[in-house]
Protein backbone atom coordinates (compact mmCIF):
# COMPACT_ATOMS: atom_id res chain seq x y z
CA UNK A 1 0.00 0.00 0.00
CA UNK A 2 3.09 2.21 0.68
CA UNK A 3 4.23 1.74 -2.55
CA UNK A 4 0.89 2.87 -4.43
CA UNK A 5 0.81 6.20 -2.45
CA UNK A 6 4.13 6.89 -3.30
CA UNK A 7 3.40 6.37 -7.05
CA UNK A 8 0.49 8.33 -6.95
CA UNK A 9 2.67 11.32 -5.59
CA UNK A 10 5.28 11.04 -7.61
CA UNK A 11 2.67 10.58 -10.26
CA UNK A 12 0.89 14.20 -9.21
CA UNK A 13 4.19 15.63 -8.92
CA UNK A 14 4.74 14.75 -13.07
CA UNK A 15 1.20 15.53 -13.94
CA UNK A 16 1.61 18.96 -11.81
CA UNK A 17 4.87 19.64 -13.61
CA UNK A 18 3.59 18.83 -16.92
CA UNK A 19 0.64 20.94 -16.83
CA UNK A 20 2.60 24.34 -15.98
CA UNK A 21 3.40 24.57 -19.41
CA UNK A 22 -0.11 25.70 -20.06
CA UNK A 23 0.48 28.73 -18.10
CA UNK A 24 1.77 30.69 -20.87
CA UNK A 25 -1.41 32.35 -21.47
CA UNK A 26 -2.05 33.11 -18.00
CA UNK A 27 -1.31 36.63 -15.42
CA UNK A 28 0.96 36.43 -13.30
CA UNK A 29 -1.51 36.07 -10.57
CA UNK A 30 -3.12 32.74 -12.21
CA UNK A 31 0.18 31.60 -12.33
CA UNK A 32 1.09 32.14 -9.00
CA UNK A 33 -2.78 29.90 -8.15
CA UNK A 34 -1.84 27.02 -10.26
CA UNK A 35 1.63 26.87 -9.06
CA UNK A 36 0.75 27.38 -5.37
CA UNK A 37 -1.95 24.46 -5.45
CA UNK A 38 0.10 21.99 -7.14
CA UNK A 39 3.18 22.50 -4.62
CA UNK A 40 -0.01 22.46 -1.51
CA UNK A 41 -1.13 19.30 -3.52
CA UNK A 42 2.37 17.60 -3.40
CA UNK A 43 3.07 18.90 0.32
CA UNK A 44 -0.22 18.06 2.11
CA UNK A 45 0.62 14.28 0.03
CA UNK A 46 3.96 13.93 1.80
CA UNK A 47 2.90 15.01 4.87
CA UNK A 48 0.01 12.80 5.48
CA UNK A 49 0.95 10.13 4.09
CA UNK A 50 -0.76 10.46 0.70
CA UNK A 51 -4.50 11.13 1.70
CA UNK A 52 -6.67 12.65 -0.28
CA UNK A 53 -7.79 14.70 2.27
CA UNK A 54 -4.56 16.44 2.95
CA UNK A 55 -3.99 16.42 -0.36
CA UNK A 56 -6.51 18.35 -1.67
CA UNK A 57 -6.53 20.59 1.64
CA UNK A 58 -2.88 21.41 0.63
CA UNK A 59 -3.50 22.07 -3.18
CA UNK A 60 -6.37 24.07 -1.94
CA UNK A 61 -3.73 26.13 0.86
CA UNK A 62 -1.84 26.68 -1.67
CA UNK A 63 -4.07 27.78 -3.88
CA UNK A 64 -4.88 30.68 -1.59
CA UNK A 65 -1.35 31.56 -0.62
CA UNK A 66 -0.48 31.59 -4.21
CA UNK A 67 -3.51 33.83 -5.28
CA UNK A 68 -2.50 36.39 -2.44
CA UNK A 69 1.13 36.41 -3.90
CA UNK A 70 2.44 40.00 -5.23
CA UNK A 71 4.68 39.84 -7.84
CA UNK A 72 4.69 43.47 -8.05
CA UNK A 73 6.68 44.52 -5.10
CA UNK A 74 8.61 48.06 -5.38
Amino acid sequence: MKIINTMMTSALAIVVTLSLGACAGMSAQDQNTAVGAGVGAVGGAVLTGGSTLGTLGGAAIGGVIGNQVDTNRK
